[in-house]
Formats: structure tokens, sequence, C-alpha cells
């Protein structure tokens, strides 16, 4: 049986967030081939994740025979959620652009897996596990337009969860997602749905291809 562990940080709720209904496009189509299998669902934004303490961190870099009380409460959250990361066979992110940057309840979790000498480093314990990020955003930073520099979502996951985390990592980017809302963007609005459209195939695509993926 497979596990996907399916993330999202939006703060927009079902279909109002881009993000959401494109990683519940990919989920549908996952659950479609995976019937038997098991999905570890976090929503960040409904529950979020503590913030990193000094007790949280320095826990993961003592033994655990020499923990205090406070360290072993601390460490036992960074663990459950560490070890969800090693149990699963895929793992989906929505990650939205929130002021060029990733939401701050992702950042968290991230704070919270990535530990030195287990998530991390030489042999990365998650190292090759298949992720897909649905980084939506409201405008386009892609190579060329006049905000390419500000795109902080892709390049700063790529560090983490593909450089340091080890990751085999790649993106679904819906993209424009503000045109509708914002009328100096109308004329973007075709551009929009062209890019929704395209990540929802995308979604279904990668799903069945991580199917196949899997089943090899």
């Amino acid at each position: 049986m497979t596990t996907l562990l399916h993330i999202d940080s939006s703060v927009f709720p079902g279909e109002t967030s881009s993000s959401r209904a494109v990683t519940a496009a990919f989920r549908r189509t996952w659950e479609e081939q995976h019937p038997e299998g098991t999905v570890i669902y976090r929503d960040l934004a409904a529950d979020p994740v503590p913030h990193i303490t000094a007790v949280a961190w320095s826990a993961g870099y003592a033994a655990p025979d020499r923990h205090t009380a406070e360290q072993s409460a601390a460490f036992a959250e960074r663990l459950r959620l560490i070890e969800e990361l090693e149990r699963a066979d895929a793992v989906l992110i929505g990650a939205p652009m929130y002021n060029f940057s990733i939401p701050s309840t992702l950042k968290t979790w991230l704070d919270s897996v990535l530990l030195l000498g287990r998530t991390a480093g030489e042999t990365p314990s998650a190292q090759g596990t298949p992720t897909v990020v649905v980084a939506s955003r409201g405008g386009s930073y892609a190579p060329g337009t006049p905000r390419e520099g500000y795109e902080f979502v892709r390049n700063y996951l790529e560090a983490v969860l593909g450089s340091t985390l080890g990751l085999d990592l790649d993106f679904i980017v819906p993209e424009l997602t503000m045109a509708t809302r914002n009328p100096a963007m109308a004329d973007l609005i075709p551009r929009y749905h062209e890019s929704r459209e395209r990540a929802f195939e995308d979604a279904t695509a990668k799903a069945l291809e991580l199917t196949k993926r899997l089943a090899a």
C-alpha cells in the first residue's frame, strides 16, 4: 500500500484557493489509482505546526536519554512530522506565494522536519521521495517577466526540499490568479484561465505518472 503526504498551506478554503484546488485534483487522481492507499493530510492553515523554539531545536541535537522533560515533549512534536515525511511514498505540497515567499505556516513545518543528521546531511532519510509542489501566485514571476527577480518560492523550495532534504522535486505553477480580481490585470484573464487549466492537467498527469513510477 502507498502513502501520500498531502500538505496545504493556503489561508483560503476550498476552491477559493488556487493551490488547494490543484492539490485536490492531484489527490483525487492519486486516490483513484491507490484505493487501498493511505493519505496523511495536514492543513497548516487550520492546524498550524508550533513555531520552532530553542528547546525543540536543541532537542534534535541531544541524545534522547539526556532530554529534559520539556525537550522530550517538544521533540515528540517534531518527530511526529519527521516520521510522516519518512513514511511517505510521495509528497504533495500546496505552496501559494504570499508577499513573494511561502506562507509562514509552511516555513514552520520545514523548520520542524529539517534535522541535520537525519532528514538532512549526507544521507537524508527521505531522499529520493517524489514530491510535487503546487506553487500558485497572483502574478507572473517567470523568466523574462518584470518581476522575475522577486521569485522567492520556487528557488527557496528547491534549496530546502531538493538540495537539503533530497526530495525528488517537481512543480506545478498556476499563475496570474489575481487577474479576475484586479482591474489592472483584466487583459491577463485569458492567460490566467490557460494557466489554471494547464495546472489541472499537470496535476492529473503527474499523479498518474507517479503511480506508474512507484509500481515499477
